[in-house]
């Protein structure tokens, strides 16, 4: 990376000091570096340690060159890191009175951990400063063409979970609830255990048509996506060989994509779908 792009300036702001001794927790969104914010790039090119998630990538952290880059990556089934060491490891470093950014994935209070971290940090007197990033439930399906919110489609959205602490579909959900009040759901890290949701959701009522899409390596040159039917998903997921990290979204919001495909249309695919949800009229007339 040359000079100019790790120096370049910022747009002309009262952009905010990293002082010694506090840490940023900042979100580096889904994974297109360009999605980062400015207050994130302001980060990165003060801190003198970057503490980084797995899910992170490489070139964004080439934006530090001047920092020491420290992976404290977790992911699902493999060896990792104990949160409880990487909070006590952003602790130990403050207090050697170093300039800490706190790099995480997506949104770092959006099932990020990003809430514990900060808790613990002003527990043991670190200031702390919170900067929001692009989660990978809103961010990633826009990549792939599929929006959250859709006037004909739903009023809201409902963001799950697909595995608490201790690595199953969280018996705290009330999957019948969801079944029936959620017009669109968005399940982050829910691949595991996409068999055993997808029926807990049509016991609850969803049918097995319901659209839904599976979108891994969001927003990445690897991002791929899946367009299945909730009766279909875990077998089709397999069938894929598709790896995390996922987003799963289940509900009619998905046929959307049909015609915002914008990465298709960009490499000059035509919409195979001017009105997927059967509207009959022009999007412009409500």
């Amino acid at each position: 990376m040359s000079d100019s792009e790790t120096h370049l300036p910022l747009p002309k702001h009262d952009w905010p000091v990293m002082e010694p001794g506090w840490v940023w927790l900042c979100g580096a969104g889904p994974g297109d570096p360009g999605l980062l914010t400015l207050h994130a790039l302001n980060a990165l090119r003060q801190a003198d340690v970057v503490v980084y998630d797995a899910l992170v990538e490489d070139t964004i952290l080439d934006w530090a060159p001047q920092a020491e880059h420290m992976y404290a990556g977790k992911r699902g089934g493999k060896p990792s890191v104990k949160q409880r060491d990487i909070s006590l490891r952003l602790v130990d470093l403050a207090k050697e009175g170093k300039r800490v950014l706190r790099l995480k994935g997506g949104d770092p209070f959006v099932f990020g951990r990003g809430g514990e971290e900060a808790q613990t940090l002003i527990q043991h007197g670190v200031n702390v400063r919170i900067i929001p990033g692009i989660s990978a439930g809103i961010g990633g399906l826009a990549y792939a063409g599929v929006p959250v919110t859709h006037r004909d489609v739903n009023q809201a959205v409902t963001f799950v979970t697909g595995h608490d602490q201790s690595g199953e579909t969280p018996a705290s959900l009330n999957w019948d609830a969801l079944a029936k009040g959620a017009q669109v759901l968005v399940i982050y890290m829910g691949m595991k255990h996409a068999d055993r949701i997808a029926n807990a959701l049509m016991a609850g009522g969803k049918p097995a048509d319901e659209p839904v899409a599976v979108v891994s390596q969001a927003t990445t040159p690897d991002q791929k996506v899946l367009e299945t039917t909730l009766g279909k998903m875990a077998a089709d997921i397999e069938a894929s060989g598709m790896e995390p990290p996922a987003i799963v979204c289940v509900g009619r919001a998905v046929l959307m994509r049909q015609v915002l495909d914008w990465q298709a249309l960009a490499r000059g695919e035509t919409p195979r779908n001017l009105d997927p949800l059967g509207r009959g009229k022009p999007a412009e007339q409500a």
